[in-house]
């Protein structure tokens, strides 16, 4: 099998792995306060998600740096549960402004610097038995960014339809989203402290 293919592959499937949810949550809480008129915005912020989580995806699986996984796991939760609360302080979604624009651009490039981090452990185990490390990592990350974008897609037709469509308010929309990230994120975090 072409490696390309196979790596791409690989990647799509961890991102949309239901096992990989806490992944899943953190794009759902990234994007929920956002509208399709927003897609500017939305694609600097996954974007941004991206060049984190590739640097130290490509530093962690070439072994320039280690970190401990099961500090990772629970780290994961806790972006999760930041983002959720950033955006139920936002006040006006409509019209973010320049700063809060900034500081979420920021802690996405820094966040996506933890889960990095987190897929890396998957990736270098299936690495060991590669002689060239460019072209898996290369295929990975890409099928890991069409995977976001999936999801990105997703919850931005589901804020379409409650929102545009069914009238249900913004406000009310990124509560229920943001919350419910906040409460399994939450649980997550406790389990990776006690389990």
């Amino acid at each position: 099998m072409d490696i390309f293919k196979l790596y791409f592959g690989l990647g799509v499937n961890h991102i949309l792995d239901f096992e990989s949810y806490d992944h899943i949550l953190f794009i759902i809480a990234l994007t929920a306060v956002y509208l399709i008129k927003q897609w500017r915005q939305i694609l600097i912020l996954v974007t941004a998600f991206t060049i984190g989580h590739s640097t130290t995806l490509v530093l962690s699986t070439l072994n320039i740096i280690n970190v401990n996984p099961d500090f990772i796991e629970f780290l994961i939760p806790i972006t999760i549960i930041f983002t959720g609360f950033a955006n139920i302080f936002v006040n006006n979604y409509s019209k973010i402004n320049r700063k809060l624009y900034i500081i979420k651009y920021s802690t996405s490039i820094f966040f996506g610097l933890i889960h990095g981090l987190g897929f890396s452990s998957y990736l270098k185990s299936m690495l060991s038995a590669e002689d060239n490390l460019f072209t898996p990592l290369l295929a990975f990350n890409l099928g890991i960014e069409t995977g976001q974008f999936l999801i990105v897609a997703i919850i931005i037709a589901l804020s379409y339809i409650f929102v545009t469509k069914i009238k249900f308010p913004q406000h009310d929309w990124v509560l229920l989203v943001s919350g419910a990230g906040i409460g399994i994120a939450t649980i997550l975090a406790f389990q990776r402290i006690y389990w």
